[in-house]
């Protein structure tokens, strides 16, 4: 299905990526950046089969760039079975490269699903920024991270809502949304975690940070 001009030299990338030593795998992996999709999507599949996490994270990274439909399934699979959570939040930051539309919906699944800090921090770092996210969709993942224990996770929560309160660009339910993050971060000003607090408070003064951010 894949064809190369250089056989020799994919056969050395080739073999560096599946000795599973990172300290040859990763610059292998690096250097696939310069190949055509065509040529570099194999190689990143079959690093996400080695042992090491780095490699198999390097690689998630890499299929969010050099994008297939085979790229893709891998990374669903990885978001969904690996027991790394520093490999599932690179894989879910990658798929928010093939298009939130088509990955709010899994993405949205994960973060309900799989607890751990970094992997939603991966995807609130991925997702609040995009443009192509609608605000009840926003609002919902705010209110998702507001329901975890942990605080990084929901002081991004928190600065979701406080992007939601700039002027409405579309339909007019977007100011419905708005004004019901509004009564959110309002709330939230009385929360007992004071990063919150300042969170919060910065979100109704339109003093907007960046959501919490994990690997990647």
């Amino acid at each position: 299905m894949y064809s190369s001009p250089d056989p020799s030299s994919d056969s050395k990338l080739l073999q560096a990526i599946r000795s599973g030593d990172p300290s040859r795998a990763m610059p292998a992996l690096a250097s696939l950046r310069q190949l055509p999709a065509v040529e570099a999507i194999p190689l990143l599949l079959i690093g996400l089969q080695q042992t090491a996490f780095a490699i198999r994270s390097l690689c998630c990274a890499g299929l969010g760039f050099k994008r297939s439909e085979e790229g893709r399934q891998a990374l669903v699979k990885v978001l969904r079975d690996d027991s790394d959570a520093n490999v599932r939040a690179e894989a879910a930051n990658a798929l928010a490269y093939y298009g939130v539309v088509d990955a709010w919906p899994l993405l949205r699944q994960t973060f309900a699903e799989d607890g751990h800090w970094l992997v939603r921090c991966s995807i609130l770092a991925a997702l609040a920024e995009d443009p192509a996210m609608q605000p009840a969709w926003l609002l919902d993942l705010a209110d998702l991270a507001l329901g975890d224990s942990d605080g990084t996770v929901r002081v991004g929560g928190v600065e979701v809502l406080g992007r939601l309160l700039g002027p409405p660009s579309g339909p007019a339910s977007d100011a419905a949304v708005g004004e019901l993050a509004r009564q959110r971060l309002r709330s939230l000003t009385k929360d007992p975690d004071h990063l919150v607090v300042a969170a919060a408070l910065n979100g109704l003064h339109g003093q907007r940070g960046s959501p919490a951010h994990g690997q990647g």
